[in-house]
């Protein structure tokens, strides 16, 4: 069977190079010929743990090619995969549209008889059955068939959920799209993945139903936290007690600066706006939202009482920028929020992070990078890490100590020991602990 991948955005190029790796003839396509240029010698526009592995692999064992060739490819596909991005809408929030309705205008002129097109953009309910009636529109009477199927792919851990998902969603029409569907995901079938086939708008929602879902509980004990600090308890312990319930688990209880990232943001405010527009207004995640970017001003208060009455002048160093570890991304980051906020009061920011700091710097003006994370800790006043990356973990506290010349440390991530950031002779202040501790 043969894949045509219409995008090479983070969607696109994971999916498409781990269908290959499944065994299937996969064709990626995109407009900006220099990315493709890059992607055919092996280089990886984006941090993803693995995936330069797998393109090096595939690409030599013919399985894999990437091309600007948009009718070419769609013409020798069997399937056709529109994985564009839906940004949100200015103004609503709604998912801009705009590129998948281009992509289905240029399938529909280069397919061939009983294609099947997948979206595999996140899109509202009701997006495939537009996407159908503009390909019937632009091809009457070619036999086609729509399929919806939502990825659920975590940056930094990507390639594992793909080959190894918890399940895969179809939203399928007709005998022709199942079938097409079930036969790419064959090899998942060994591991007994449970495969959802449903109508298009089952597909559609639970993609942002999942999201709204996982974001709920990353606000619910970010706000559980701001009270473990009022009454001296601790958010890591009373999240354990609350995830060992199996109606609830343990993932995405760990209190934090807030979510970012490019799914959660901006699928939360989709969801939001389409029950606004369907008179079935979402409460709880239009709150979410709103929780979530108070939340990240809220850290970046926290820093600034760490300086004192007059934090101008003072100097701040962040280890992390990138929403989460393992990837290079910095959409909708904390970050984004936090450290324009220390700026704007006057203090000097200087900061680390492992990947990010091609995508971050030019959103970041004025920001002083630091090629080793131990130099962020030169001369400053405070000290907070934003981004739980592995190699923060082990930093020696004692060398941190040394370099500072303040002496109080904002653990966003609660990645260290209170107790021996105190032996190292500096205070702690974690997120969901009393101050101090």
């Amino acid at each position: 069977m043969r894949i045509a991948m219409i995008g090479t955005g983070y969607v696109g190029l994971v999916s498409g190079v781990c269908f290959s790796e499944f065994g299937f003839d996969v064709t990626c396509v995109d407009i900006d010929t220099d990315k493709i240029a890059r992607l055919n010698q092996g280089e990886v526009p984006i941090y993803e743990p693995g995936l330069d592995t797998l393109i090096e692999r595939n690409l030599e064992a013919g399985r894999l090619a990437f091309t600007t060739d948009f009718d070419t490819a769609v013409k020798k596909a069997d399937v056709v995969f529109i994985a564009v991005g839906t940004p949100s809408r200015r103004g609503d929030g709604e998912a801009d549209l705009t590129y998948v309705y281009a992509a289905a205008r240029q399938i529909a002129a280069a397919m061939t008889p009983e294609t099947v097109v997948v979206i595999k953009s996140t899109v509202v309910v009701g997006t495939c059955r537009k996407v159908a009636e503009i390909i019937r529109e632009e091809r009457p009477g070619v036999p086609f068939s729509i399929a919806s199927n939502p990825e659920f792919l975590r940056e930094g851990s990507a390639i594992e959920d793909f080959m190894r998902p918890d399940r895969v969603v179809v939203g399928a029409e007709d005998e022709l799209g199942e079938a097409a569907m079930r036969k790419l995901y064959r090899p998942l079938y060994l591991r007994e993945t449970p495969i959802l086939v449903s109508t298009l708008e089952n597909a559609e929602l639970t993609k942002y139903a999942a999201n709204a879902f996982l974001a709920l509980k990353i606000t619910f004990i970010n706000e559980v936290a701001d009270l473990c600090e009022k009454v001296g308890a601790d958010v890591q312990k009373v999240a354990s007690g609350i995830g060992l319930d199996k109606r609830i688990g343990g993932k995405f209880l760990h209190a934090g600066p807030g979510f970012g990232g490019s799914c959660f943001p901006k699928d939360t405010t989709a969801l939001a706006a389409t029950g606004q527009r369907h008179g079935a207004p979402l409460r709880l995640v239009e709150t979410t939202i709103a929780v979530n970017e108070a939340r990240k001003r809220d850290m970046a208060d926290r820093v600034l009482a760490s300086l004192g009455p007059d934090p101008k002048g003072k100097r701040v160093g962040i280890l992390g920028i990138a929403f989460k570890p393992n990837t290079d991304d910095v959409r909708d980051a904390p970050s984004l929020v936090i450290v324009p906020a220390l700026q704007e009061a006057g203090v000097e920011v200087v900061a680390h992070d492992p990947e990010a700091r091609e995508q971050a710097e030019p959103l970041l003006p004025g920001l002083v990078w630091c090629d080793n994370p131990y130099d962020v800790a030169d001369g400053v006043d405070a000290l907070a890490i934003i981004t739980e990356w592995n190699v923060y973990r082990g930093l020696s506290l004692a060398d941190i100590a040394g370099r500072m010349r303040g002496r109080d440390v904002i653990d966003m991530r609660n990645i260290w020991q209170a107790a021996d950031v105190h032996e190292a002779g500096l205070t702690y202040r974690g997120i969901g602990k009393r101050a101090g501790l």
